[in-house]
């Protein structure tokens, strides 16, 4: 098998090149630019996800293999599986933030992930719109890459609980995170789309913390995966609130559950206020 650098190299040609499928749907410029939108389980769908889907898994097949590695896409997989039992799985979102794709916020992204035995060891989110590409490999640090080059990334650091930025989707929201949101320290939020969006946010410095909070639906393996590893190389945490790590391939591919990312300045302390606030908000003690 290749390298893990040699593997990273071609996610990466393949982010460019997914990048570029996506942009030319974005701005009309696709030989058939008709989205065609459809919806499954409520959440849109779009001939665009569909495409670069195709394309990303066509490129990384013709490059590896099937014979080392597995692969899982949102647009291919089929509900439920169990584990599926390669030692390194790829965990692909073509399309993050589909709504945002299709209201033009540009706050879309593309996340690939390797998952190795059920953690990340190298990730790439691509954000179109900004012409910036991320990519991390397990204890080789996180980067961006533009048409300037590359430069290595780091999170926030130094600052006051109260000052920290919270990035908050525009879309995904019910009563009990916004109960939450409400009683954290920290009141400074930014909406942002797409997960990948918002860890980027986080690695450059803009932002510090982002908290997902599953109810009726939870966040996907896709979703996580690479922007998990984008975060923590670059010095930050990404753990459920009791502390433990995020698990991939499990055989359940939603992630419940109350799960923070931050810069990790306060991690444990603003995991705790969390599940303090939330069992506040269930006792109906709000």
């Amino acid at each position: 098998m290749k390298d893990l650098q040699e593997i990273l190299e071609i996610a990466r040609d393949v982010g460019r090149g997914a990048a570029n499928i996506l942009r030319s749907y974005y701005h009309g410029t696709a030989k058939n630019p008709n989205l065609d939108i459809q919806y499954k389980q409520n959440e849109p769908v779009t001939v665009a996800d569909v495409a670069v889907s195709q394309y990303i898994l066509q490129r990384l097949q013709a490059a590896l293999g099937n014979e080392d590695f597995a692969y899982i896409s949102e647009e291919t997989y089929k509900s439920p599986l169990s584990r599926d039992s390669s030692k390194w799985v790829w965990i692909i979102d073509p399309l993050d933030g589909t709504r945002d794709f299709i209201d033009k916020t540009g706050d879309y992204a593309i996340h690939i992930a390797l998952v190795q035995e059920n953690r990340p060891v190298l990730a790439v989110v691509v954000v179109p719109e900004a012409e910036k590409l991320y990519y991390a490999t397990i204890g080789g640090g996180t980067f961006v890459e533009t048409r300037d080059g590359s430069i290595p990334l780091q999170v926030s650091a130094g600052k006051l609980v109260k000052d920290l930025t919270l990035v908050v989707s525009r879309s995904h929201r019910n009563e009990r995170l916004n109960y939450l949101l409400q009683n954290l320290p920290c009141q400074n939020q930014q909406a942002i789309g797409s997960v990948g969006c918002k860890i980027a946010a986080i690695v450059e410095q803009q932002a510090d913390i982002y908290i997902s909070l599953s109810g009726n639906s939870a966040p996907k393996d896709w979703d996580l995966a690479a922007p998990e590893l984008i975060l923590t190389e670059a010095g930050g945490k990404f753990t459920h609130f009791d502390g433990t790590p995020l698990q991939y391939n499990t055989g359940d591919i939603n992630q419940w559950g109350g799960m923070l990312a931050s810069n990790g300045q306060y991690q444990e302390a603003l995991c705790k206020q969390a599940e303090n606030i939330l069992t506040q908000y269930t006792s109906g003690s709000r």
